[in-house]
């Protein structure tokens, strides 16, 4: 965990750290309701919004950290004969060996230019978080962007409670210039996890991945399928139970083999 944190996702991480602190403490020191609720002795809200804050960059680096699903050796190898038997050939596509790491992949994993490394159930390579999201930590990412979307929803509030008027406008952006810095980050931050979030929940809710939905017409076992045709969709409602809620590795050749249409 040491090793990767001082790769090279160091400056993205310190970076995202130090703006995070930089803009809650403009919010804490500019006239805006956190500073009001201190004045009038009234802590509450200062300490829950301190610990959503601190919450968020805690998941920001567990997510950022945890291994994504990296396959390091050849899994099922040992029992890569009996898979065979078990599933037919003519309708599942056979587990094929990467062409960088030689590890045999198995269904729904891909190789990671960035990390150089195949990922079990691979989703992307986030630049935000510098790590891959795979099988392992795909739900806590999906939950770190919740709690960063309410973090910053309820900083844009604080931000827009603390704006003040000034007989001109030279004067009014020297006095609101700080704090209209602030604003202006937390709303491209916003919009950027709204439409991340919207777009992750929709693919679980279909159990998709990212890369299956941008690359379905050069994946083997998706490129026969029809366009709206989902092997692994199991109805919303499963699809959201199995992901948030099952904590296992899953054998996905099984689930295209018993799901598709011409099975027998």
């Amino acid at each position: 965990m040491v090793q990767n944190m001082f790769r090279t996702g160091f400056l993205v991480r310190a970076t995202h750290t130090l703006l995070t602190w930089v803009i809650t403490l403009i919010l804490f020191l500019h006239n805006t309701d956190l500073r009001k609720c201190e004045e009038r002795g009234e802590l509450l809200l200062p300490v829950l919004f301190f610990l959503l804050v601190m919450l968020s960059v805690l998941l920001y680096f567990a997510v950022s950290l945890m291994d994504p699903g990296f396959i390091l050796t050849d899994s099922v190898k040992g029992s890569n004969e009996e898979m065979e038997s078990m599933i037919p050939q003519s309708l599942t596509p056979r587990l094929r060996r990467c062409g960088y790491c030689l590890l045999q992949q198995p269904m729904r994993a891909k190789h990671c230019q960035t990390c150089k490394r195949c990922v079990r159930r691979f989703d992307h390579h986030c630049p935000w978080i510098e790590n891959c999201v795979g099988e392992r930590n795909h739900r806590w990412f999906i939950v770190y962007l919740l709690v960063q979307l309410l973090a910053l929803l309820w900083a844009l509030h604080i931000a827009l409670s603390g704006i003040s008027s000034s007989v001109t406008w030279e004067l009014w952006f020297r006095v609101n210039g700080f704090l209209l810095a602030a604003l202006a980050v937390v709303c491209v931050f916003s919009m950027v996890v709204v439409l991340l979030l919207g777009c992750h929940l929709y693919l679980v809710s279909v159990n998709c991945t990212t890369w299956e939905f941008m690359s379905r017409h050069r994946i083997s076992y998706l490129k026969n399928c029809g366009d709206e045709e989902n092997p692994f969709d199991r109805g919303i409602i499963c699809n959201l139970w199995d992901f948030f809620c099952i904590c296992r590795t899953v054998v996905w050749e099984k689930t295209y083999d018993r799901n598709t249409p011409n099975s027998v």
